[in-house]
């Protein structure tokens, strides 16, 4: 599992996920991905590149959420793949951070607009 980071306009942090979001990927993302949530107050979370996502991942992706949420802000999911999409709307997932496809509606939920990118 690769992680990155961008920052975009308006105080928003791009976290781009790619390869199988497993339970080994997860043990070794969990910490970092955490202290990314918990230093940022809002998160975009680029799934485009995530191939396979397993229950631990969900549970690095709601820590990061509620980390988030605890500083004020929110945390919003990008371009899920159609299998990783069902797999976080079947476990609730988008109650806990909204999941989009698009770019204006990503500007909308964090309140400003974002460069394409």
């Amino acid at each position: 599992m690769k992680l990155s980071t961008t920052t975009l306009e308006n105080e928003i942090t791009k976290v781009s996920l790619s390869g199988r979001f497993d339970v080994q990927s997860a043990i070794e993302i969990d910490d970092e991905f955490t202290k990314i949530a918990k230093e940022h107050k809002n998160l975009l979370v680029d799934l485009s590149e995530v191939t396979f996502i397993a229950s631990l991942g969900i549970r690095t992706l709601v820590v990061g959420a509620k980390a988030t949420a605890s500083n004020g802000g929110k945390m919003v999911v990008l371009n899920p793949q159609p299998n990783v999409e069902q797999v976080l709307r079947t476990s609730g997932i988008d109650t806990v951070m909204p999941i989009t496809h698009d770019a204006a509606t990503v500007a909308q939920m964090f309140g400003h607009s974002i460069p394409h990118s």
